[in-house]
């Protein structure tokens, strides 16, 4: 039986709002093979991305079909309640072949069974799975089809989330919390790093009494010492030592749905400096929540980040969040509205942010995050996890 993730009319009001951008974009058919759109869309979970799959979504078909490799058709019925004609597999000889067989052939030859061979296909052009050789293969199999590149159209009708969506990534920050507090207690002078990544992916997937956790989109990112000013590096096996910060970022996840938190910890005392950092961030992240409120833009809560780290003569050129919620690796972000300057994204009701304003200099670095929700009057914080540096 397939998961009850979803009810099947939330399924169907994703499909509905895809067709109608489609239908703005005059196309006739889209390839959807970002594996978070092919999720939202038809509820398929595995992880098979490895491989080429997608969801083919098409205006005049009211059921979108999933193509992908035979032993993954299984998983298609298993976690989707699409009907039999709308699963659809290419045989193994397709993967990595040896006989100049690519499994985009096949996709071709569906595309041509919808009828749309000769129509305006959208492409997901610069999705993490979607390569160049898919590109030029679909080419030379429908030279009459015209491809144009639609990477973001599900993506942008992924930003609002419904109650239940919400509810995952309310679930999610539970986890996020336990987590988090996991990796504080194992942290300490003399412990291995890869002890503290071991507790804290311990706790992601203990989840709480009331539900487990799965695998988040992105590993646990740890930076410490002299790297904490590199925020994406992971763990190694050295121990922790006294004067050393360490950043942790991580993120529960239930149902593919992320709540992303981060926060800094320091074993021993912690120099002046660095309290300041920490405290510097904690009034601009303090800001930048009080500005969040329907029908404001992503640049202006960016803005009142900016101007409060500004009274400390300090300054960051990155931009301090972004959308997320649903996502597979090697990304929880939407790739859509992001907190900078320049983005005049209006703010509505039911839309989720990390903002994860760090900053980081050339020997330390500060990184404090919350995921939130825009709300109809302000802001909800998912997580409930002490804002401040910490210390071990």
């Amino acid at each position: 039986m397939p998961q009850a993730v979803f009810d099947e009319t939330e399924y169907e009001r994703r499909i509905e709002r895809t067709k109608q951008r489609m239908r703005d974009a005059d196309l006739d058919a889209l390839v959807v093979s970002d594996p978070a759109n092919m999720n939202y869309l038809t509820g398929y979970d595995g992880w098979s991305f490895y491989v080429h799959q997608a969801v083919l979504v098409t205006l005049d078909r009211d059921e979108p079909v999933w193509v992908g490799r035979e032993m993954d058709a299984n998983g298609a019925r298993a976690t989707t309640k699409l009907g039999e004609e709308s699963i659809r597999a290419y045989s193994d000889d397709h993967v990595h072949s040896p006989y100049d067989l690519h499994p985009m052939d096949f996709f071709a030859d569906e595309l041509e069974s919808l009828g749309v061979s000769d129509a305006k296909i959208g492409l997901e052009m610069d999705a993490y799975y979607f390569t160049a050789k898919s590109y030029t293969r679909l080419q030379q199999n429908l030279p009459e089809a015209t491809f144009e590149d639609h990477t973001l159209l599900v993506n942008w009708v992924r930003v609002k989330k419904s109650e239940q969506e919400l509810e995952y990534m309310r679930q999610a920050a539970r986890i996020s919390e336990n987590a988090m507090q996991a990796g504080l207690d194992a942290i300490g002078e003399g412990v291995p790093e890869y002890e503290a990544a071991e507790a804290i992916y311990s706790a992601l997937i203990d989840g709480t009494d009331e539900y487990g956790g799965d695998y988040p989109s992105i590993v646990p990112l740890m930076p410490s010492g002299d790297h904490t000013g590199t925020p994406h590096l992971t763990w190694t096996d050295r121990p922790f030592e006294d004067g050393d910060p360490v950043i942790i970022e991580l993120s529960g996840c239930r149902h593919r749905y992320h709540s992303p938190l981060a926060r800094t910890t320091f074993v021993g005392d912690p120099p002046a400096e660095v309290q300041e950092t920490a405290d510097i961030v904690i009034e601009g992240i303090d800001a930048a929540l009080d500005a969040v409120e329907p029908g404001v833009t992503a640049e202006s809560v960016e803005k009142a980040w900016r101007e409060t780290i500004a009274k400390y003569d300090v300054e960051k050129e990155d931009r301090i969040g972004y959308s997320m919620g649903l996502g597979y690796p090697p990304d929880w972000g939407e790739h859509t509205a992001s907190l900078r300057p320049g983005d005049e994204t209006i703010l509505e009701e039911n839309m989720t942010f990390h903002m994860i304003p760090g900053l980081w200099f050339d020997d330390f670095g500060v990184e404090l995050s919350e995921t939130f929700r825009v709300t109809s009057t302000g802001v909800e914080v998912l997580a409930e996890f002490p804002r401040e540096l910490f210390t071990a």
